[in-house]
């Protein structure tokens, strides 16, 4: 299916494909209500019909994303909103939450990019996920999220942990850095993120199940 990718909204990247990737390999049990927070395109919600989702609510901030993903997702199970998807109130909980956040590490003097800056560590959203994954799923969900290794992903599992959720890393992947990397790649070399000539990151798929 060919999605509308206007300019101003995240285009599915390497990071959009191997979470779809984790999405097929964990499967959805029929009739599951799913969240998928930052929703871009709609890209992940799609995926998410596609491979058996009852229904999907779909939450970004942007207003261009929510028109794009409402048309990349019409005819479907979808509603999409638009919001932050970690404030919103919501009648249910969820089988399944997918999120995708914004986690490059960002200087704090640099122009924040709202589809890709995570904050000086790249944990700003990745945190919240964290925190609130317990309250919007419900008695057996599951949380899908994707994030660099760069946002450091012990730290995750640690505070997935802490939430009283059984997280592993169940996929990863190394790919090239982009342009916004590439930017970025002599202030990482410089702060010890990354190694001398790196420009190769590790993306990572961390699972958080609710057993209560």
């Amino acid at each position: 299916m060919q999605l509308l990718e206007p300019p101003g909204v995240y285009r599915p990247q390497g990071d959009t494909r191997l979470l779809t990737d984790a999405l097929d390999e964990a499967g959805i049990h029929p009739g599951s209500n799913v969240l998928d927070v930052g929703t871009g395109t709609g890209a992940l919600a799609v995926a998410a019909v596609r491979g058996g989702a009852a229904r999907v609510t779909a939450v970004d901030v942007s207003a261009r994303a929510v028109v794009t993903a409402w048309l990349n997702a019409l005819l479907m199970p979808v509603r999409v909103r638009r919001g932050d998807a970690l404030v919103l109130h919501y009648p249910e909980r969820f089988d399944l939450v997918l999120a995708n956040p914004p986690y490059v590490p960002s200087a704090p003097d640099r122009r924040r990019a709202r589809a890709w800056d995570g904050g000086p560590d790249g944990r700003k959203l990745v945190d919240r996920i964290c925190d609130r994954a317990p309250e919007l799923l419900a008695r057996g969900g599951t949380l899908l999220m994707v994030h660099s290794a760069l946002a450091d992903p012990d730290a995750t599992l640690q505070r997935l942990h802490r939430a009283d959720l059984k997280a592993a890393v169940v996929d990863r992947r190394n790919q090239d850095f982009g342009p916004v990397l590439h930017d970025r790649a002599t202030a990482f070399e410089d702060s010890g993120l990354i190694m001398p000539g790196q420009r190769e990151e590790e993306l990572v798929v961390i699972r958080g199940d609710r057993t209560d």
